[in-house]
């Protein structure tokens, strides 16, 4: 059993929470908006559950998930995340986060950005890949010929295997996507991104389909930057 904590508790942190729960594990959920919006989520999820504030949810944590607003980085409690292993579900969409010149012009990733913001966490990219509906829909047993895969990528190999571990519990396979710089593959706009997922590509609402691990390794495979050959 690992208790995780959240920072953000939306779409793609409930869901995950009501996996972890499910696996057997404990949760912390945060938001920015304070532990009492979130009386009806905890309530949802049980005894495992409880409400904080994100510096509350930092600390109690083993595993500290990130699901905020790329622009809102600056918000999180930086001492609190230190030392913690933090996943990293952000991607940027300039449009609601602003410009980051450093995103626009490849020279980073987000998660390497994240990085940079807590140099004493040990930060993997995950679950920013999938629909948050489809997330939910797409657990399956270990071995099962129909389980999914979802991309992980870090520069801390321990923690890789750590979250690897993690998405078994909650009935995903995980691919290695490389390190933090190659997780440009898993951002928006990459084959990698929502496609292998949905039923139906051109509707997403239209339900989840299985993506295994060979199906993702191609999609990794397949990402390219402007100028790639």
């Amino acid at each position: 059993m690992t208790t995780l904590g959240f920072i953000g508790s939306g779409n793609i942190g409930s869901t995950v929470a009501r996996l972890a729960v499910a696996a057997g594990h404990e949760v912390v959920l945060s938001n920015s908006r304070g532990p009492h919006t979130l009386a009806d989520l905890v309530a949802e999820l049980g005894p495992s559950a409880r409400a904080a504030t994100p510096a509350e949810a930092a600390s109690a944590g083993e595993v500290v998930v990130v699901t905020i607003p790329l622009g809102r980085m600056a918000d999180l409690p930086v001492g609190a995340l230190r030392g913690k292993l933090v996943i990293d579900t952000m991607n940027y969409y300039p449009g609601r986060d602003g410009r980051i010149a450093a995103l626009d012009d490849g020279s980073a990733t987000s998660s390497q950005l994240l990085a940079a913001h807590l140099p004493e966490a040990r930060v993997v990219k995950a679950f920013n890949t999938i629909y948050f509906q489809h997330l939910a829909a797409l657990p399956r047993p270990s071995g099962a010929p129909d389980r999914s895969a979802l991309p992980i990528a870090a520069d801390d190999l321990r923690a890789k295997a750590t979250v690897a571990a993690l998405l078994d519990s909650l009935g995903y396979d995980a691919v290695d996507a490389g390190s933090l710089a190659d997780s440009w593959r898993t951002q928006p706009d990459t084959p990698a991104y929502g496609l292998p997922y949905a039923a139906d590509p051109a509707n997403w609402a239209a339900g989840a389909g299985p993506a295994g691990a060979a199906e993702i390794e191609r999609a990794l495979a397949a990402a390219r930057r402007d100028g790639d050959g």
